[in-house]
């Protein structure tokens, strides 16, 4: 059951199996999340909040187990999934895009201040918060545009 949901039900699993190599499993899973914040709607921001709080959860119990050494396995993407619902939350199409984009590059290049020292956090603390930060800064320029769109 950790795998499954740390791999964010597979998703992280996918580019492996269709490509042979973890090509991008953070954008895949960061993706569905994204799927599933827009399912849920930018009007109903507390069931978003609720989203990012039970994922977070989540994330720290199933990633435990395969936080050996301190490392982020790529497959593991519930911690994306966590982060891209802190993101979207309370966000139309568009700044949510937006949104999506900022916390990948944040994510990705771990260039933001904050994500690189929230990552070396120990084991599943470490694997979970920097996808919280970088989701921290999604929201903020996701946020912006939307009060920049009216």
């Amino acid at each position: 059951m950790h795998r499954v949901v740390a791999s964010w039900f597979g998703s992280g699993l996918l580019p492996r199996a269709l490509f042979g190599r973890d090509l991008g499993p953070g954008t895949v899973g960061s993706l569905l999340a994204f799927a599933m914040a827009w399912a849920i709607g930018p009007d109903r921001w507390p069931w978003q909040v609720a989203a990012v709080v039970v994922t977070a959860g989540l994330s720290l119990w199933s990633s435990r187990p395969f936080a050996e050494h301190d490392e982020d396995p790529g497959w593991i993407v519930v911690d994306e999934a966590a982060g891209m619902f802190l993101a979207t939350v309370g966000l139309a199409i568009g700044p949510a895009l937006a949104a999506l984009v900022v916390f990948r590059i944040a994510d990705a290049t771990k260039k933001f201040p904050g994500v690189a020292a929230a990552e070396r956090l120990h084991g599943a603390v470490g694997i979970t918060a920097d996808d919280l930060v970088a989701g921290v800064y999604g929201l903020a320029a996701g946020w912006a545009v939307q009060a920049w769109m009216g």
